[in-house]
């Protein structure tokens, strides 16, 4: 009981810290989910066994330039493209081998890309909504929708894997996590990002549309879930349990923000091609 407490207190203030400092303003979000990253970084580091500490100031230095900035089109377009293509290999090796390749041989690229490139997009979500003459518009619902979906997705897997989980989704990487839970996780994400499009019509602060919504819940959903696997995977190849000790109940931040993390590029492109398509 006093776990679930301590578990329960952590998560709400986390979930307070994201969610007030998106709704304050730009530049507070973009400082906390920095000094976020920054610490995922450095839970990741020791995992991999990454010892080159000039990477460090890379991250704010990268989140000054790249979110705070801005930086021309093709910069972003280009960046994308290398954290989708090291994701994507992180995904290859999460199903084909029984190691991670990456984590022996090119532990900078995991650090720089998987982790660093992958936050940024995360940052830059609130971002991607232009006004009619092409200027950001800051939309601070994007993001906390994205939580939403995030969370949502997270609460069900867990509770349609404890009520109906039979089939293992994958034991060796994480023997509790079923096909029953992740499908239950899946479709209450949809259900939330359906439900996000109604509540931001009903506020005037909706851009995209109920479809446009259960698209990129889906992805959000789905990648989410792989993330947290590669995670998982990470951890046992580096025999750890926790990436950190940070949040009580919960281990580091890097073990909240796992899914997210990974989830935010293929979430960025989601909207990419949304809005070209509109």
């Amino acid at each position: 009981m006093r776990e679930l407490l301590v578990r329960s207190i952590s998560g709400i203030l986390y979930v307070s810290l994201v969610v007030l400092s998106a709704l304050y303003s730009r530049e507070v979000f973009i400082f906390l989910f920095c000094l976020f990253a920054f610490i995922c970084l450095l839970e990741l580091m020791p995992m991999i066994r990454l010892k080159q500490w000039l990477i460090l100031p890379l991250l704010p230095i990268a989140y000054y330039f790249i979110v705070w900035q801005g930086v021309p089109t093709y910069g972003i377009y280009a960046l994308l493209a290398a954290t989708l293509l090291v994701n994507i290999y992180l995904i290859r090796d999460l199903i084909l081998v029984d190691r991670i390749a990456l984590f022996n041989t090119k532990k900078h690229v995991i650090a720089l890309l998987y982790l660093i490139g992958s936050s940024l997009f995360l940052a830059l979500i609130p971002d991607i909504v232009e006004t009619p003459d092409g200027i950001s518009s800051f939309k601070p619902q994007l993001l906390i929708g994205i939580f939403a979906i995030i969370w949502t997705n997270d609460s069900f897997a867990y509770v349609s894997g404890r009520l109906f989980g039979k089939h293992k989704l994958m034991k060796r990487i994480s023997p509790k996590k079923t096909i029953e839970g992740f499908v239950g996780g899946l479709v209450m994400a949809i259900v939330m990002g359906i439900a996000l499009h109604f509540y931001l019509d009903s506020i005037n602060l909706n851009d995209y549309s109920l479809t446009e919504w259960a698209i990129i819940a889906f992805v959000v959903a789905f990648f989410g879930t792989i993330g947290d696997l590669i995670q998982s995977k990470i951890k046992r190849q580096a025999a750890v349990k926790d990436s950190g000790s940070i949040m009580p109940g919960h281990g580091g931040i890097f073990d909240r923000m796992d899914s997210i993390i990974f989830a935010a590029p293929f979430a960025y492109l989601t909207f990419l091609i949304i809005n070209h398509v509109s």
